[in-house]
């Protein structure tokens, strides 16, 4: 019976921490956006492979990113706050994962 404990204790804690490193993440995201800051990926071009994201699609992409930046109507001390709270969330995801390998692997234990 202690297994099956054990093993339902496991199962929750690691759903419980998935829900919260992808809340923190999605959270960073959004502040990103929020200040402005739209996070674009460049086209990838790989050897007999098509380009994810043509040129022509990029710089459409561009364009859309340098409007919704000019019509944001936060200032510069909150768009500051906003890419601050970002970069604390995503702090927290790192912290959460590299926690997480510290559980995972025995030799770090001591």
């Amino acid at each position: 019976m202690n297994e099956v404990i054990a093993f339902l204790l496991v199962a929750v804690v690691t759903l419980v921490s998935a829900c919260v490193i992808v809340f923190f993440f999605s959270l960073g995201l959004r502040l990103l956006t929020t200040a402005g800051r739209i996070p674009m990926v460049e086209p990838a071009e790989f050897t007999g492979a098509i380009t994810i994201l043509s040129p022509a699609r990029a710089a459409k992409e561009a364009k859309r990113a340098r409007k919704a930046r000019a019509a944001n109507p936060l200032s510069d001390m909150q768009k500051r706050l906003a890419s601050l709270g970002a970069y604390l969330c995503f702090a927290v995801c790192g912290a959460a994962v590299l926690y997480g390998i510290y559980l995972i692997v025995p030799a770090l234990h001591g």
